[in-house]
Order: structure tokens, then sequence, then C-alpha cells
């Protein structure tokens, strides 16, 4: 691989910090070891030293999305601020080919006295670009972090998220080749980071992107490669799933060794299984999970908040316009609008849509997502109509229903996104989708591992006999 196809080039890395006592160790460490190489003494050190990061190479190539995982402490900020030029490494060699955005800690760059216009320009001329052209690119900035009347506020207002908000909007409109993310997406409401995780993906189509997060899954659903760093080292370098799997595998080790359990690592691949398909036209089957009572009982229920649709506060949406989605709500069983509702619960998600110009075979469809924008799941109405086409004349108004048993959720934020298109499932017109229609929250899971929590037919123990 000839050095124009890297964005990043990193070579024996190392960091290395000295760890004084006291203030007068700091004191005699720059006079004393003088005095004694004048004499002809062997020198003495006042100081431990501490290394951040050592011997740690790797190469990002051009348009690669490599995410950067491991435990506080393991050096990945230190990694970054050295790739950024922030920090100067005490040993090895960084190569950085084109301009670089990164959003580190919370704040960094900003000077909390000016106001967020001024720190955008502030920060926009660090980035190399000339005032005029962030003059042209202003009102771009203000729309995407959309903090309102902030813009004209002193920083030092602002909350976390607003930070952010601006600090994101801002590396999002310097043409950057290389884009840094530190965590940031940790902070911010759903909504906002839809829009950022939409835009991540949008990046990775024509630039380069380095992730570090402590969220395993949204490494896994961003990044092709990743790069373990524990206690200063890189422990592994290699596909995303690859170095997820050991990470989890020897943290679940270490935090079951700490309480005295020994845990041996193995990472196996699943072996295939054969599924029954499931035909047309068999009846469906209600699946209601057996525990459904202790789920959501009174000392853990997986209660989920539901925010109203509001066709005013549409954040993103597309389409061609023969159709127009004008509300998605979710009901209970009983037809009520449901504002809150649990994990195991029967939901209808209610799509409607006006039809604008005559159109044939509309088809309905939505996607449940996490704060990361990762797709847990979703559905169309395309199988079950493609023998019935469904014509539809301007002036109408259509309405889809879907109806699910809601699955248990970890605590978090979370979003539907709703379209509508025609054709089929391999060749289709989306005629409006919407990115976030519905959001809602689910509090005090009962999840403890993996991404929802779907209905369980039975959960038993048998005596399978004496051992052999």
């Amino acid at each position: 691989m000839s050095s124009d196809d890297l964005s990043i080039c990193i070579q024996g890395l190392g960091k290395r910090y000295e760890i004084y006592a006291q203030p007068t160790d700091r004191l005699k460490q720059m006079m004393l070891p003088r005095l004694w190489k004048a004499a002809g003494r062997g020198e003495r050190k006042y100081f431990e030293e501490f290394w951040a990061l050592r011997e740690v190479s790797f190469s990002v190539r051009r348009g690669e999305t490599v995410g950067i995982i491991g435990r506080n402490g393991s050096g990945k900020s230190t990694l970054l601020q050295m790739i950024c030029g922030t920090l100067h490494p005490t040993e090895g060699t960084v190569h950085v080919s084109g301009r670089i955005a990164a959003l580190l800690e919370l704040g960094a760059g900003f000077n909390p006295e000016f106001t967020g216009k001024e720190n955008v320009f502030l920060s926009g001329l660090l980035y190399g670009i000339a005032e005029d052209e962030l003059r042209r690119r202003f009102k771009e900035i203000v729309d995407f972090a959309d903090i309102g009347g902030f813009i004209d506020q002193p920083v030092k207002t602002y909350s976390s998220g607003m930070y952010v908000r601006l600090a994101f909007a801002i590396a999002a409109h310097v043409d950057a080749e290389t884009l840094i993310i530190d965590e940031a997406l940790s902070v911010g409401d759903v909504r906002f980071t839809q829009k950022c995780m939409r835009y991540l993906r949008d990046f990775q189509q024509r630039g380069t992107l380095l992730f570090v997060s402590h969220d395993t899954s949204a490494v896994l659903n961003l990044c092709d490669r990743a790069v373990w760093l524990e206690s200063g080292r890189m422990v592994m370098d290699g596909t995303a799933r690859d170095v997820v799997e050991q990470y989890l595998a020897e943290q679940h080790a270490n935090d079951r060794n700490s309480t005295g359990q020994k845990v041996a690592l193995r990472v196996s691949a699943a072996k295939g299984s054969e599924v029954d398909a499931i035909g047309r036209g068999r009846a469906a089957t209600d699946i209601v999970d057996s525990r459904i009572d202790i789920l959501n009982g009174k000392a853990q229920r997986n209660l989920i908040e539901i925010f109203e649709f509001d066709e005013s506060r549409i954040n993103s949406e597309f389409g061609a316009g023969a159709l127009r989605i004008r509300d998605v709500r979710l009901c209970g069983e009983d037809g009520q609008l449901c504002q809150l509702t649990c994990g195991g619960e029967l939901v209808d998600l209610l799509i409607e849509a006006d039809v604008l110009w005559p159109i044939d075979g509309p088809v309905f469809g939505f996607y449940i997502k996490d704060r990361l924008g990762q797709r847990l799941f979703g559905d169309n109405t395309y199988i079950t109509y493609q023998d019935a086409l469904i014509q539809a004349v301007a002036g109408e108004r259509l309405q889809a229903r879907f109806r699910f048993r809601m699955p248990i959720l970890r605590s978090g934020d979370y979003s539907i996104d709703v379209a509508v298109a025609t054709g089929t499932q391999q060749e289709h017109t989306q005629q409006h989708w919407i990115h976030d229609a519905l959001a809602f929250r689910a509090s005090e899971s009962t999840m403890r591992h993996g991404l929802v929590g779907i209905p369980m037919q039975a959960i038993e123990i048998e005596r399978a006999g004496a051992n052999a």
C-alpha cells in the first residue's frame, strides 16, 4: 500500500509523563542532574515514569472507518490528541494527510467568554477556512446546531448538549477529509444524536472516520475495523466484530475474576441451524411472555414513554411526493393513543398518508432504532399485499397498521422511522420517508445484555436423568 492511500500512519507511538510526588522534586529535577553530570556523578531521577501510550503502530486507509475501544485509562484520548497535533509524542511518529476535524473533550477549542457565533468563526479559522467562506456557511452551521437564540450567548452559559451541538455542527461544515469523534455522541437528545449518526454515515462515503466509544454496539454499527487499547498498548487490530467480541469476552472474564469466579476466555463462531419457513396464509400466533407479570411488575417495570408525532417538528425527510405521511401514532389494544406502554404489551403502529397523485401499490414500512441509529427491527406491507394491488386516487387518505408486541427494551432513547413507497422490495421509489417520526424512552429495564428482549413462550428446567 502506497503512502498516498493512507490518511493516518502511526509508527511506534508513545507518550510519557513525569509524575512528581511533591513540587520541590520538579525543581530538583530541573537543576541537580546538571550539577551531577558536571561533577561526573551518576544521574538520579526525582519522578516516576508513566507511559500513557507506548509502541502503538497502525495505519488507516483513505475512506476507512476505524473504531478505538478500551477501558478508561487505556490511552484512547491520548492517542487522538497526538493524531490531532494537540499533544506531542515522546517517541514514534504520526503522519496525517489532509484536514482533520475533531470532537475531543467537551468544549475543546471554544473560548467560554465568546458567544456561539464568535466561536464558530474562531474554530473555523483554526481549521483553515477563510472568513468569507465561514460567513457563507454560517446559516447552515446554525441550522444544524439548532440551539436557537443561544448562538448569540456566551458558550459558558451552554449546557453540555449545546456544546456538542455547536461543536459537531462546526466539524460537519469544514470540509474535513478525516473526522475524529471521541465519545461526543454520548451527550445530547435522541433526535440530534440521530442527525449526527446520519451525517456520519454520509461522511463515510467520502472521508475517513476515527470513532472512539465505550458503546461497542456503536462501533459494530459504524466501523469496518477496530483497534483495542489496554494500559497504553495495542492489544488487537482487526475487523470490528472480531475485536469487539474478544474485548467483551475479556471484560466479562475480568469482571467475573474480580469476584473470585474464574472464567476461561473462548470465542467461537455460532453454528448454523435450519429454520422452518413460515408459509403464506398461516395464521399468526401471538407469543405472550409467561413472565410478563413479573417483568412489568411494580418492582421492575419496563416502562416506555411515547412522545406524540408533530409534523411541524420533522427534522429530516425526503421523497418523490406522490404520498405524504400526515400522522404516526402508537395505540394500545383498546385503540386508544398510547402515552405510556410496557415491554411485552400489544401495540398498533398506525401510519396515515394523504394520496396527492394517483398511484398503484403503496408500500408502508417502519424501522425502530436505538439512540445511535442502529435499526433494531422493522417491517413493511409489501409481502402481505403483493398479490392484491391497491390502487389509490388523489384526495384519499390511507392508513397502515402494524400490530406487534413491544419488545423488552434497555433503558434509553429510541425513535421510529416511517416511510411509504411505490414499487417492489427490490425496486421502489420512496414517496415520503420521515426520520425519527416518533420518539420514545424506555426506563427501569430488566434488560442487561443485547439490544432488545423478545417474548419467551416458555422457560423451563427439567431433570434429564443421572449422569452416564
